[in-house]
């Protein structure tokens, strides 16, 4: 029987006994209804894996004795920064996901001139608290040891000094013969991915102005929540921890 992984933001250390989060604790007790005694598979962002039994399980609390730790190899050499024009209900849910298991280190909602969804006060909060946890479960789920952090909504003169330090940026556009295999292998990528009417012409020419470089995956338009998913698998095919 496969033994339940969870996302916890409970300190973790073997021999301890510690509490789950509300979250896990929900999902734990509520969701898998689980009993003393039982197996956990626990992570907390320190990239290890953490084995626990857990003491006591109820709706609302759940204790676990943790009982050792073991370091866990999934994080890519290839550090990826993920700039993803803000699209609606599933798409964006499906970027989030997508992302996560094909090993992003950071996601960076855009707001682009055709985006078709706009964020601001409580609005933008609640759809972060969400998309974090698409991400903590897509981590649960693809077994990382560490979940991309997800920063607020950022305008593309942001985005342009966020990736500043990066030592390769790109940003797909479907209209350039240039292709990724002709790139230098970097250790930080920024990917930019514009909304499903595409980037405008300005900020194509603003982005090359600020040092990303166009890039085509193919002769076909993918759409905003498929080009993510299909760069990133060639990037970690050619520079990261797929191809070798």
């Amino acid at each position: 029987m496969r033994i339940p992984r969870l996302f916890t933001d409970s300190p973790l250390t073997p021999g301890n006994r510690c509490e789950l989060d509300e979250i896990a604790a929900n999902h734990a007790g509520r969701v898998l209804r689980m009993q003393p005694g039982q197996t956990l598979l626990l992570f907390n962002g320190d990239g290890q894996d953490y084995t626990a039994t857990i003491t006591e399980a109820g709706k609302k609390r759940v204790e676990v004795q943790v009982e050792d730790a073991s370091a866990n190899p999934t994080e890519s050499n290839l550090e990826i920064i993920l700039g993803q024009t803000l699209s609606k209900g599933d798409r964006m849910d499906y970027a989030v996901q997508k992302a996560v298991e094909m090993g992003v280190t950071r996601i960076v909602p855009l707001a682009t001139e055709r985006s078709e969804v706009k964020l601001k006060g409580d609005r933008e909060d609640k759809r972060l608290r969400h998309w974090r946890q698409v991400a903590i479960s897509a981590a649960e789920q693809c077994g990382r040891a560490r979940v991309p952090e997800i920063l607020p909504v950022m305008a593309l003169p942001d985005w342009f000094d966020h990736t500043g330090d990066c030592d390769l940026r790109l940003v797909l556009h479907h209209r350039t013969e240039q292709s990724l295999d002709s790139m230098t292998r970097p250790a930080r990528l920024a990917l930019m991915i514009g909304p499903e009417g595409g980037l405008s012409q300005d900020e194509i020419a603003a982005a090359e102005s600020a040092g990303f470089l166009p890039v085509a995956l193919g002769p076909r338009v993918l759409r905003t929540e498929t080009a993510p998913v299909a760069a990133m698998a060639l990037c970690q095919w050619l520079w990261g921890d797929i191809g070798n």
